[in-house]
């Protein structure tokens, strides 16, 4: 009855441990999965945001720069036509002050001739000047025509140059203000040339950077919805990951409150061997041919699933179960390394090898004798936990469990069980069973 209670108490305490394990998993899953599906939302919506912003301001700067280039291209146009109109006058003033100058040297050469052949012959045909005309009429005599002539000629000969220069004078400044113009009008237009170029070169870049960011914020919005997928698919595989835990701890409260049951039954029918009593930890050591709870000095011992044996957490020393001789401490195929084997000498299982490994460094050497008093190791918190069952009858690093085929990589044997059944009578919190039992023990294996 006090190995029962022992028992029942351990294994509520297992219990309430994985079930704060099981809580504390389930809640960090819980909390993963918000900030997966909380954080890119934020990261996207801020750039979203910021994009978005450049965009208006780079729209306004392009609607800015439209409006100027077209007042420019306006007063451009203005200017060709202005200029345009310069050229024209200034054409007209180049031609008719050619003209000019041809007929006024013309007439002053004309002029000239029939003053000079007035002059020297007193005579001159009508058909030189119109002017001699009236002195073809005889009325006055020769002597008298040639003065008169040469007085309305020299007369004549002054005013006509003086209309010369006067008008060369008019057509010169008409010209240079035409030139003037032209030139104006000239430097206007490549003016305003260059600040169009300069103002649609600005407006090209615009457009670009414009198309530049709207693509980064298409990309920057693929991006937040698939991180938004991606984040209502991780929140979704961990609310399943959190089912299917509770699903599985349920199922293992079920199968321990069940061998915790079926125990307690055998227990009230048929009293506990002497040779199974474990003795309290640091009490004297058990008689020969007693076996004792190899995990009685364990803190924060948890017992884990059955296998090949049984696995367990927790850390501290662990003891051997009974008498025997250690076989081998290490085998480089086991998590960690350590694979401790010994031989029991004495009681039920004598001639049966036992095996402790993975997270365990080891303290007994091969040859060495042991009793339940012996500490084969120290387990510590690594990642593998232990691993403790029949071994095989080498004790060279392979189960009982492996040489009979029994295992196939997570299910529980039938060693492993009969195992698990000889902890729990000595004390030890059994392990969670994963389905029934595979395979079968040989004949005359001890039952506990």
């Amino acid at each position: 009855m006090h190995e029962t209670m022992q028992r029942s108490s351990a294994a509520g305490a297992g219990s309430r441990r994985l079930t704060r394990l099981l809580a504390a998993v389930l809640a960090l899953l819980g909390l993963m999965a918000l900030e997966v599906v909380v954080s890119p939302a934020r990261a996207g919506a801020s750039q979203a945001s910021s994009d978005q912003a450049r965009i208006n301001q780079i729209e306004q700067q392009i609607i800015a720069q439209g409006t100027a280039v077209q007042q420019i291209v306006s007063q451009s146009d203005l200017a060709q036509a202005r200029l345009a109109a310069a050229q024209h006058v200034e054409t007209v003033d180049d031609a008719r002050l050619a003209a000019d100058r041809s007929a006024a040297a013309s007439a002053l050469v004309q002029l000239r001739r029939v003053a000079v052949e007035s002059y020297v012959s007193g005579s001159a045909s009508s058909a030189s000047s119109p002017e001699l005309a009236l002195f073809d009429s005889g009325s006055m005599t020769k002597a008298m025509a040639q003065t008169e002539y040469a007085g309305l000629a020299a007369g004549k000969l002054d005013t006509a140059v003086a209309t010369y220069r006067h008008d060369q004078q008019v057509e010169t400044g008409a010209a240079a203000a035409a030139h003037s113009a032209a030139a104006n009008a000239a430097q206007l237009v490549t003016t305003l040339a260059a600040d169009r170029q300069r103002a649609q070169a600005a407006l090209v870049s615009d457009q670009t950077t414009l198309s530049q960011v709207k693509g980064n914020l298409q990309a920057v919005l693929a991006a937040a919805l698939q991180q938004e997928a991606a984040a209502r698919r991780a929140q979704e595989a961990a609310i399943a990951a959190r089912e299917q835990a509770a699903q599985l701890a349920a199922e293992q409260a079920a199968q321990q409150a069940a061998q915790q049951a079926a125990q307690q039954a055998a227990d009230t029918r048929t009293p506990t061997p002497a040779s199974l009593v474990a003795p309290a930890p640091g009490g004297p050591a058990p008689a020969p041919g007693t076996y004792a709870n190899p995990l009685r000095a364990i803190s924060a011992l948890s017992p884990e699933r059955i296998d090949q044996g049984v696995d367990y957490s927790g850390y501290g020393p662990i003891y051997a179960i009974g008498d025997g001789v250690v076989l081998d401490t290490t085998n480089a195929g086991w998590p960690g390394g350590t694979f401790i084997t010994y031989r029991l000498t004495d009681g039920p299982a004598a001639g049966l090898v036992v095996y402790a490994a993975e997270d365990i460094a080891p303290t007994v050497s091969v040859g060495q004798d042991v009793t339940p008093a012996t500490v084969l190791g120290t387990m510590y918190e690594g990642p593998d936990g232990i691993e403790t069952g029949w071994a095989g009858g080498s004790g060279q690093g392979y189960t009982m469990a492996h040489e009979y085929g029994q295992f196939g990589g997570a299910n529980s044997t039938a060693f492993g069980a009969n195992f698990s059944q000889l902890l729990q009578a000595l004390g030890a919190p059994g392990g969670v069973m994963q389905n029934s039992p595979t395979g079968t023990l040989p004949p005359g294996w001890p039952q506990w």
